[in-house]
């Protein structure tokens, strides 16, 4: 795909800041720098730091049509190197990010050595960034990372509101089965409880801060000149069809990882990276030794905090297993102290066990020896396993990380969930189901069946193909 404007267009892509938003972003960035355009890259300036410590400064000196920039995201300076709170940052970015942001593009706009901005590729819920793009009529693209059911289960909320379903009456109805209400009246979400939409609703405050910044962004959509999604359309048909309702200008354009790939990105632009953690690479030479299918990887994203009891059930389920087993255990994965896993299960696990706390994931997910994935049910998880035909055991932990469980386990038969108050029995029994069982064996069809459509989605003429050119040539290209 090569240029498709004789002048150089210029992009800014406004990833929210954090590691799950800013992972696809960048990949949306490369493709579009593929594609003809310059980039400006705009992280926080908490987050720039982060990614100086993981990767070192050549990393984010870029190439010369594809630069790095910052602004403060409104919290108090911190030297940390942990993921910030969401709800913290949402307030924040959304009251304090607006007039940074206008500087800094006025600034572009009156640099020589850049082209002027030309559109805005911004994070769905860093909405602000429209007010810019509206006062320099030029046009902007949300890019909302959810899987398009966590979008729709969002868009909902409103609804859920008006009659009178959320928020919830008392801190009962998070135990006395109303959360197993199901929402099969609403379009898109058919065999979908309650409890499976976006886990904000699940409060009795309605002044809540989360419940009121999705609706918020949610209806800023409509300012936008498109909506993309790191999907394709045959996984989430009817959830886009329900969608389409409310904002017709959508494209899928997933799994970004395989269009990146069809795209045959330079050494250069590959090289750019987006993890805020150090990846041990040292993962996949271990990996090497193992058995083609044998082991479960298990890695509960950037944001998940345990307690320290599910910290244990999770360890000694897995050693119970009797499988070999690879787990991410992020420093700051445990609440209240850093991870601490007793020498005895070290002892135990031996050479069948490998504890990292960072690795490079997509790399890990296709490796051969995979034949299991234990996860939190994050979308750019969910659909990384999705396109390496990996099946998976889901224990979620906020936003629409339910949704994606729901819809992995009922809608494309790859998954199993296992219950918030984790025990280890329930652990050891899933893991030997996914690895050795009747029904693990069904799943790790279908999940080879989907790999091979999210791979014909890809390629040249599919669907997310067009859709990308679609975006780049008659919309950014304007």
């Amino acid at each position: 795909m090569g240029s498709f404007a004789a002048r150089k267009l210029h992009a800014i892509c406004v990833p929210f800041p954090a590691q799950g938003h800013l992972t696809p972003m960048m990949k949306v960035a490369k493709l579009l720098h593929q594609s003809g355009f310059h980039i400006t890259f705009v992280n926080t300036e908490y987050n720039h730091q982060r990614l100086l410590r993981s990767r070192g400064s050549g990393s984010l000196e870029g190439l010369e049509d594809f630069r790095f920039t910052t602004i403060p995201d409104g919290l108090p300076p911190s030297n940390s190197d942990v993921t910030q709170s969401v709800p913290a940052l949402c307030e924040s970015t959304s009251k304090t990010c607006l007039a940074p942001f206008r500087d800094l593009v006025s600034g572009l706009n009156d640099d020589p050595t850049v082209p002027p901005v030309s559109c805005i590729m911004s994070d769905g819920v860093m909405s602000f960034t429209l007010d810019v793009a509206e006062e320099l009529g030029i046009p902007e693209v949300l890019f909302w990372t959810t899987s398009a059911c966590g979008l729709l289960g969002y868009a909902y909320y409103q609804l859920l509101i008006e009659k009178g379903i959320i928020p919830l009456k008392d801190e009962s109805y998070l135990t006395n089965g109303y959360l197993d209400k199901p929402m099969d009246w609403l379009q898109g979400m058919k065999d979908v409880r309650l409890r499976d939409f976006p886990s904000f609703l699940r409060t009795t405050d309605g002044d809540d801060i989360m419940v009121n910044f999705a609706m918020n962004e949610i209806e800023r959509v409509s300012k936008s000149s498109a909506l993309i999604l790191n999907t394709f359309e045959e996984l989430e048909d009817g959830v886009l069809g329900a969608l389409r309702t409310m904002f017709p200008r959508i494209y899928t354009i997933g799994s970004l990882s395989l269009l990146c790939d069809r795209m045959k990105l330079s050494p250069a632009l590959k090289s750019i990276g987006s993890n805020l953690w150090k990846e041990d690479r040292r993962s996949l030479e271990w990996l090497d030794t193992k058995e083609p299918g044998s082991v479960v990887y298990v890695n509960f994203g950037s944001i998940t905090v345990m307690s320290p009891q599910q910290m244990r059930e999770f360890a000694w389920g897995l050693a119970d297993s009797n499988h070999t087993f690879l787990w991410v255990i992020r420093p700051d994965l445990v609440e209240g102290d850093s991870a601490i896993i007793p020498p005895e299960f070290i002892e135990l696990t031996g050479d069948r066990s490998l504890l990292m706390s960072w690795v490079p994931q997509e790399q890990v997910l296709s490796h051969p020896s995979i034949g299991g994935f234990l996860t939190h049910s994050g979308w750019n998880s969910t659909l990384e396993s999705i396109v390496s035909g990996v099946p998976m055991i889901c224990w979620p932990f906020f936003a629409e990380q339910q949704t994606n469980c729901r819809f992995s386990c009922i809608k494309w038969e790859i998954g199993m969930e296992i219950d918030s108050d984790v025990k280890r029995e329930e652990v050891t029994a899933l893991v030997r189901e996914l690895m050795d069982g009747e029904r693990g064996k069904k799943m790790k069809k279908k999940a080879v069946e989907w790999k091979d459509r999210a791979q014909k989605a890809a390629n040249l003429g599919g669907s997310s193909y067009v859709n990308l050119e679609k975006i780049v040539k008659d919309i950014l290209s304007l």
